[in-house]
Parts: structure tokens; C-alpha cells; sequence
């Protein structure tokens, strides 16, 4: 198991003005969680240099193993990731060879399959290859902006596009293989119980004693009904070392609770259990 400090920096106005839902701040937590690892903090911001660099500096001095971005990596005004990563690590932005080849490549592939006509290196298309000094670009297999790995002392900081699917492609070739090698064979284990008959607040107290019966399971209750019909659920996690392991604590920890609430006249239904 490790320690391992990750933090994520969604980056777009679209987020900061409610007209995209971060559905990828969702899928890169679930992802990293379940890999073994934790997610710190996830901030977002606008499509602003200044509060993009101010974002990895403040972000830099919490000394994060991994910082990962999302979005602003496109070929339009308003995508200034690299710009503010660049500022916040004092680096000049240069084009880079490989991340050219890599977008030349794209837009040959989409010319000859009929989606655009010319395949021209255009100054915005070139703009995507335009990498922080010392940055190294990741192969995009679904779009054409290929993501960005760079070293600043102790950190790791990895740049993803904004477009989900092209998010995906990239951290589950490139990126998880890596944090997954830093991880270890640990296992993320979940399961939920619903609850009925009984409040929140009455729930609370037995959720503490059971929580530090059982300091390696994480206990989060989600109410789910009305206070005058309460049901709640309950979330069960752990990390472990194995499958064994991490199965047999959320199970003692579950029973306990379970027995606990039934004697306070609650009842008790299994919803779900995952790796």
C-alpha cells in the first residue's frame, strides 16, 4: 500500500458556469480509487492563465505526488493549460517534435478517411504541439491533442484533454499502468446497506463506535428519503493488501454495524458490493 498524494484540477468555464456536469473529475476519482490510491482535492477553474498557474503553484507547495489536469489542451483561444503549467513552473512553451509528429499524424489519418480535406499543419493545430520545456507528450488513441507528462522536482504533473472519451483513452493506456506499478497489489473493496426505520442522527453514534472498532473501513451515510421517512444508505470501503483481506474487514465491519442498528429497531438490507 502507499501513501501516494493525488490531486486534480478540472480546468474550463463550462464547469465554473454549471453547463457541463465534471462527469471527468467523477471518473478519474472512481478510477484512481479504485487502483489503490486516493484522490486529495479536486479544484476547478476558468480557462485563465493566471488562475491556472496560481492553481499549480498553490497546488505545488501542498507537495502532491501526482497533480493531474483535465481540459485545455484544444486548438482554440480558450484552451491555456500548458500557458498556465508553464507559468506556474517557469518554463518556456516550445514546440515539440514528437507531439507534432503525433498531431501530423491524426490529421493525415483523418484526411484519408474523409473527414477533412487537407491535412495542413495550420498555426492552431501546431499550437497543440506547443509543450512546456522539458514536457513530454502522451499518445492520444481517440483524438487528436495528445496529453502531457512533466517532471517539477518531486512532482508529476499529467495534462489530459477536457473530451471524456479522449480523457479515458489516455489515463487507461498511459496513465494507470503507472500509478497501478506505484500502487502495489492492493484491492479497493466497496459495499452499501440500505437502512430504514431510523434517522440519520440516531445512526451516528453507532457509525463512530464501529468506525473505531474498525479503523482501516471507511463508513459514509447517504440519506436517501424524507426526515419523516428516513432511508439511508450506508458506504462501506477499504484498501487492502488482497481481496481476502479487504473482503473480510468490510465484512466484520458491516456485521457489527448491522446488529447495532437492528438492536435499535432499524432494518437492514445489502445493496451492492465491488471491486
Amino acid at each position: 500500500m502507499t501513501n501516494t498524494v493525488i490531486e486534480l484540477i478540472c480546468i474550463g468555464n463550462e464547469l465554473l458556469i454549471g453547463k457541463t456536469l465534471n462527469t471527468n473529475a467523477q471518473w478519474l476519482a472512481k478510477r484512481i480509487t479504485t487502483l489503490g490510491l486516493k484522490v486529495h482535492r479536486i479544484t476547478i477553474i476558468s480557462d485563465n492563465i493566471e488562475e491556472i498557474a496560481k492553481a499549480i503553484q498553490e497546488t505545488i507547495q501542498r507537495n502532491p505526488h501526482f497533480i493531474i489536469t483535465t481540459g485545455g489542451l484544444g486548438p482554440t483561444f480558450d484552451d491555456k493549460t500548458l500557458e498556465g503549467i508553464a507559468k506556474a513552473t517557469k518554463r518556456k512553451l516550445t514546440t515539440h517534435n514528437q507531439a507534432l509528429k503525433m498531431i501530423e499524424a491524426k490529421y493525415h489519418q483523418y484526411a484519408e478517411e474523409g473527414r477533412m480535406e487537407r491535412a495542413e499543419l495550420t498555426p492552431h493545430r501546431i499550437k497543440m504541439a506547443k509543450l512546456p520545456e522539458k514536457a513530454k507528450p502522451i499518445f492520444n488513441p481517440v483524438g487528436t491533442a495528445p496529453g502531457v507528462t512533466i517532471k517539477h522536482d518531486d512532482i508529476t504533473v499529467i495534462a489530459l484533454p477536457g473530451i471524456p472519451s479522449e480523457l479515458k483513452a489516455i489515463f487507461d493506456e498511459s496513465v494507470a499502468p503507472l500509478l497501478k506499478e506505484i500502487a502495489g497489489e492492493v484491492t479497493f473493496f466497496e459495499t452499501s446497506l440500505g437502512i430504514t426505520g431510523m434517522g440519520e442522527s440516531a445512526i451516528a453514534p453507532l457509525i463512530d463506535r464501529v468506525m473505531h472498532d474498525n479503523p482501516y473501513v471507511y463508513i459514509k451515510s447517504h440519506p436517501r428519503g424524507e426526515e419523516t421517512i428516513p432511508h439511508i444508505e450506508l458506504h462501506f470501503s477499504t484498501t487492502a493488501e488482497n481481496t481476502g483481506l479487504a473482503k473480510k474487514r468490510v465484512s466484520k465491519t458491516l456485521l457489527q454495524l448491522s446488529e447495532l442498528i437492528q438492536e435499535k429497531g432499524g432494518k437492514v438490507k445489502p445493496i451492492k458490493a465491488k471491486f
